[in-house]
């Protein structure tokens, strides 16, 4: 027999060996690869002669694995393994889709993140990008800024959850749920020397500020929650301001104040104890969340699923928020 050349052995030929080797047969390797018997015996004499070894000793009713084949065996095994999973990713990625969301810091991170898992688990074929940009809050009347490069990819249509006015010419808008303002503030400051029980008590308390919004009328300030209130002695200007709602809201978790928040993002601080609404009073906003999304990618699918996860899962806020505008 002539030696091997240092080439790697025909892939056909190696099949044949293991499906002959795990059978102990030809007929039944001939079976498993849908060929004839005689096919698989020329595959392992090709292997054979490419080896220049024996693999296998032909007995009067079955095959016999050689040394050379035993010592062989679980490394042929292995690789052909290893190459089949490898097929079957790429089968897998070939019914993969992908889809970026783009949506302000202090949603992605109070309410999106957290619902997750469940549209993960309902679309495990859609591949998520989720980026958190402050950019996606409206300043100053601005229409919907492009979405950077770094956050898209070039098989992945855009979903972006803007903080605004709902005014984003040339996409697709639909309102996730409006933005619904309510007073917040640690468990700690319901006790104490001057716990908060009416809303007159927040004389007592520093008034924290979130300046997320600067445009007029978009976000309540201090000045029009207190006239929602009835109040109009308390100076709604003292108290530190912040540039990031999430600061603001961690100042309030920490104990440091009370701070005006969105009520659907509160969920899960109220849940673990962390915040409290110490009156359940709203004061009137301009702006919401929306979903923008070019109209060009309507009848993706990856969108499709998330447009309707998402608006479905905002649905009870969208009803508390409506309820609340007509109380």
């Amino acid at each position: 027999m002539a030696k091997g050349n240092g080439r790697f052995p025909p892939l056909n030929a190696l099949r044949a060996f293991e499906a002959a080797a795990r059978h102990s047969s030809f007929k039944l390797a001939a079976k498993e690869l849908h060929v004839t018997p005689g096919a698989v015996s020329h595959q392992v004499k090709l292997l054979e002669e490419h080896l220049g070894v024996a693999l296998f000793r032909r007995l009067t009713r079955a095959l016999e694995l050689t040394t050379e084949a035993h010592a062989m065996l679980p490394k042929v095994r292995e690789g052909l393994e290893a190459l089949q999973a490898a097929v079957e990713r790429v089968r897998a990625r070939e019914d993969m889709s992908s889809l970026t969301v783009v949506s302000p810091p202090n949603f992605a991170a109070r309410w999106l993140v957290p619902r997750l898992s469940s549209f993960t688990a309902a679309h495990p074929n859609i591949e998520l990008h989720i980026a958190s940009r402050q950019s996606m809050v409206d300043t100053r009347g601005e229409s919907a800024p492009l979405v950077s490069v770094k956050d898209t990819r070039a098989d992945s249509p855009v979903a972006m959850v803007r903080f605004g006015s709902g005014h984003y010419p040339g996409s697709h808008v639909e309102e996730v749920f409006s933005a619904v303002y309510v007073p917040v503030c640690s468990p700690r400051l319901l006790k104490g020397d001057h716990p908060l029980r009416k809303p007159e008590d927040l004389r007592f308390h520093t008034l924290l500020h979130d300046d997320t919004v600067v445009e007029e009328g978009a976000r309540p300030s201090w000045n029009d929650w207190l006239q929602s209130a009835g109040l109009t002695d308390i100076d709604a200007t003292r108290g530190p301001h912040f540039s990031d709602a999430a600061l603001a809201m961690d100042a309030a978790i920490e104990g440091m104040g009370v701070t005006l928040a969105i009520k659907p993002l509160l969920a899960t601080e109220i849940e673990a104890k962390r915040l409290v609404v110490p009156f359940n009073i709203a004061a009137p906003t301009g702006y919401a969340y929306y979903l923008v999304t070019p109209e060009s990618s309507s009848e993706n699918r990856a969108l499709t699923s998330f447009r309707k996860w998402l608006l479905d899962e905002a649905k009870p806020e969208r009803i508390a928020a409506t309820a609340s505008r007509s109380s």
